[in-house]
């Protein structure tokens, strides 16, 4: 019996198809291939010459194992949908300058990046493709896409027509498109029929500053030049940034979340004959560190909302289908205009999405589909079964057994990443990774001081690139973060020259001070200054009694998934003894005697003013904090495997020593219940 269901689920879209019903490739394509999207009119697209509306949601093949791709696809195509858009992340693609990796590379995120493939599978699953391949994407990634080395350039200017970025710009476009342009719906009988051009650039300026309309041009000559023969777009949000962002003569699209209508008659204004298209519907939001509760939009919202656009005969994106997540450090992060001036986003990219960061089905997901089904406007379309949720797995708690100290790690270090500087530098600055500098996780500046015995100052000049911790001789002296309150305080980035008075009990002339800076994620959105993103410390020099330091050993810990697996010397105890206080990279064994499933771990217990990175059999899963909301880490069933996992646990203020897990997240109480 079970044989013969199995048969039968198979035989499932057969069946259909005996029955006249179409895939949306058959409908689009019966006849050849003649034409490609084409934003016809106000009634709407043509795709190869019939009607097209698009129902397309976004997937970020870097946010999701690949493993999980597929899924992710299908749950997409069953939701009624004939479109998946991805951005692409230009700091994963090209790590090092002139150093690409589309999957090829040994960097720790390589195996998510085979875009090709990844386009290919979306054809394979009945769904066209929409590409935005940046440079910049925001996307509440890391610097919006833009790889570090670009801050390199002291006269860098991101974004624009500076001839330093238009080269590696081109550079890049050229990389993606060597693998995509022979994917494009008239060329190659692939599924892209669309481009974006950059990224709502309508609000990269300052003030009444006029963003600058010639780059938006180059790019969108250069990818014509690189084989693009499929219709471009820009997205903004045109009630408040017009035609700011727009390449003349290209469509314009619309992102929101409230006020459709509002929108559409923004657009009706820009230009009157073209469809409307929503290429982000913002079907929730993101989360930051601190806040009190999960963000989102409400399902009454997002339902009348989503109903509204199909009412306004618009096409739509749902921004996003699913978010995934924002592994190892990889989360970008807003400044603000009021204290406390920048907000580092959290790992989970869940996003109150249609599906859950773990692929599960959500209310909005049903609401959404009820809702694309009553829309439709081609009968007779194919449409698959929902594929099965995956299963979750509350492992049994384990207990650390192992552990590195601060100082065992940065002995581990190769030489040639230590650097000796008479002066400070940036991370970005360091000549370390081929003079790339350093882009992503700590960094250490230690000084041998000459101090006495009693009472003494340190300040920080310029702001913290995001957050230090203070050790003398190894041993942590200031304090957790567990509240708002502390931000203004020496060690956070909301003020300027920040001072910390310490005490040394002995009378030996000879101190170690060490200042270790974590890069807690560049910001990824807003006008032009918000892009000089340089981390550490790079706005001034560290005062010791008044008296400028000068002279650092500095120790750039990257944790880079290679490094992580090779450490050893383990010291044979979960944690250093009371009296040592230092951040610690805990280790624990997970054993799993059958096929591993989805997991998370739960991070309640481990300190509320705790804060660190989790390894899962070295890949970076992302960062915890214990001031929320999140409290919980998704494990995707792929990074696991039978037997033995290491997991480790890196943390700045409290060793942990008990890792439990849970078969559901805790991404902390929602806004909208």
């Amino acid at each position: 019996m079970i044989r013969l269901t199995g048969i039968l689920t198979c035989l499932l879209p057969l069946l259909a198809y005996a029955q006249n019903d179409v895939s949306w490739y058959d409908y689009y394509t019966a006849g050849g291939r003649t034409s490609g999207l084409v934003a016809a009119s106000k009634d709407g697209f043509l795709l190869n010459g019939k009607p097209f509306h698009i129902i397309s949601g976004a997937v970020h093949y870097f946010r999701i194992h690949p493993t999980q791709w597929r899924d992710r696809l299908r749950k997409l195509r069953a939701i009624g949908a004939n479109t998946v858009e991805t951005y692409m992340p230009w700091n994963l693609h090209e790590p090092r300058r002139g150093e690409y990796d589309f999957s090829e590379g040994q960097n720790d995120m390589s195996v998510f990046l085979n875009v090709t493939a990844f386009v290919e599978m979306a054809q394979q699953e009945d769904l066209f493709v929409i590409l935005r391949p940046g440079p910049y994407i925001c996307s509440e990634w890391e610097f919006g896409g833009l790889p570090s080395w670009l801050l390199r350039d002291p006269e860098m200017k991101v974004r624009t027509s500076y001839p330093g970025f238009l080269q590696v710009a081109d550079g890049y476009l050229t990389e993606v498109f060597r693998r995509v342009a022979d994917l494009q719906f008239q060329r190659g009988n692939g599924p892209i029929i669309a481009f974006q051009v950059e990224n709502e650039y309508g609000a990269f300026r300052e003030g009444s500053e006029v963003p600058e309309t010639q780059y938006l041009i180059h790019l969108r000559d250069k990818m014509i030049e690189l084989g693009s023969i499929e219709m471009f777009f820009t997205s903004d949000t045109p009630s408040n940034n017009g035609d700011l962002g727009a390449v003349p003569g290209e469509l314009q699209t619309a992102n929101f979340a409230y006020e459709a209508d509002k929108q559409f008659d923004a657009l009706d204004v820009l230009q009157p004959t073209k469809p409307y298209m929503v290429a982000e519907f913002w079907s929730g939001w993101f989360d930051h560190w601190g806040q009190l509760y999960h963000d989102g939009t409400s399902l009454n919202d997002f339902t009348y909302v989503l109903e509204r656009i199909f009412a306004r005969n618009s096409s739509v994106n749902f921004y996003m289908f699913i978010g995934g997540t924002s592994f190892g450090f990889m989360n970008g992060a807003n400044l603000q205009s009021s204290f406390p001036f920048y907000a580092a986003d959290i790992s989970s990219y869940d996003y109150d999405s249609p599906l859950s960061e773990a692929g599960d089905y959500t209310d909005k997901y049903y609401a959404a589909k009820d809702l694309i089904a009553r829309f439709n406007r081609i009968p007779n379309i194919y449409m698959p079964p929902m594929p099965a949720e995956s299963i979750k797995t509350a492992y049994p708690a384990i207990q650390a057994t192992e552990h590195l100290t601060l100082e065992d790690l940065l002995l581990q270090l190769p030489s040639y990443l230590v650097i000796q500087s008479n002066n400070l530098l940036a991370m970005e600055d360091l000549p370390i990774n081929n003079n790339n500098g350093q882009s992503y996780g700590y960094v250490l500046y230690r000084n041998a001081a000459t101090l006495t015995g009693g009472a003494h100052t340190i300040q920080t000049i310029g702001h913290v690139r995001d957050l230090a911790v203070l050790l003398v001789d190894q041993q942590r002296l200031t304090p957790d973060w567990k509240t708002e309150m502390q931000l203004g305080n020496f060690g956070f980035w909301a003020t300027a020259n920040a001072s910390f008075e310490f005490v040394t009990q002995d009378s030996a002339n000879s101190h170690t001070v060490d200042l270790l800076v974590e890069n807690m994620g560049r910001n990824n959105f807003g006008p032009p200054s918000y892009f000089h993103q340089k981390r550490g410390l790079p706005e001034g020099p560290v005062l010791l009694d008044n008296e400028e330091v000068v002279g650092y050993t500095i120790f750039p810990l990257e944790f880079t998934s290679a490094w992580v697996r090779s450490l050893t010397n383990w010291n044979a105890s979960p944690a250093p003894p009371p009296t040592v206080i230092c951040p610690t990279l805990a280790k624990s064994t997970l054993t799993i005697s059958d096929d591993p499933t989805d997991t998370y771990i739960t991070t309640t217990g481990w300190g509320d003013g705790n804060r660190g990175v989790v390894f899962v059999n070295g890949f970076n899963i992302g960062r915890y904090s214990g001031i929320g909301p999140t409290k919980t880490l998704y494990i995707p069933a792929p990074l696991l495997s039978r037997g033995d996992n290491t997991i480790l646990v890196w943390s700045l203020f409290e060793p942990v020593t008990t890792i439990s897990f849970a078969d559901q997240p805790d991404l902390g109480p929602p806004k909208y219940p």
